[in-house]
């Protein structure tokens, strides 16, 4: 079976995948997210995603499927990546706590043996806990928030703080399982006790 490649170094990520029988090669894309441009959150992520995906495939030499992701947070219209310092990381949660914000994560899976990309985004509502200032200072402290989308970390120290959630929990902690088994499913793959397998084909439901 093709290599299984994820173009990112988020441990979440890769734990995601380890649990439902991947054992993804790491290749961290090293993008310059900073580059992109886009009219919506959504059209963003589905950019960043299939720029890192397609960076990595370009830099492997086989056949593989490779997995390139990009998360944010959107709340009352601001995009929150991941913070660029622990001031903002406090300013961020002054204005996420007692809120509902919208986690989006573009999921871009190319399998170059085909020629085949599929790219698409999956949004889960994220509902925060008030906390007190004391409360967010010591969270960004502890430097969790520092290395996520939206300043917390729902498999971490963050799940504490999050009141509820409407829509895939894995998709908050930085991919969708759900989303990923369809899209394998496009390509022709499905997962199974002994790993990814060939299938047959099913009717393209995601754009590329």
């Amino acid at each position: 079976m093709l290599p299984f490649i994820l173009a990112s170094a988020s441990p979440a990520r890769r734990q995601l995948l380890e649990q439902v029988g991947l054992q993804p090669q790491i290749c961290p894309s090293h993008f310059d997210e900073s580059v992109v441009q886009a009219a919506t959150p959504a059209e963003m992520v589905r950019i960043l995603a299939r720029c890192k995906a397609e960076i990595v495939a370009s830099q492997y030499s086989g056949d593989a499927l490779v997995l390139g992701c990009d998360s944010i947070l959107v709340l009352k219209g601001q995009i929150y990546g991941k913070p660029e310092s622990p001031a903002q990381a406090i300013s961020r949660w002054q204005q996420m706590r007692g809120e509902t914000g919208q986690l989006l994560t573009g999921h871009a899976l190319m399998d170059t043996r085909q020629n085949l990309t599929l790219v698409d985004v999956e949004e889960t509502d994220v509902t925060f806990a008030w906390l007190s200032d004391r409360q967010i200072k010591d969270y960004v402290a502890s430097g969790e928030p520092l290395n996520c989308a939206g300043c917390f970390a729902l498999d971490g120290q963050g799940g504490l703080f999050v009141e509820k959630i409407v829509g895939t929990p894995s998709n908050v902690i930085g991919l969708s399982l759900p989303l990923l088994r369809r899209l394998l499913g496009e390509l022709g793959y499905e997962l199974g006790p002994e790993g990814l397998r060939l299938s047959a084909p099913q009717s393209p439901a995601f754009p590329s």
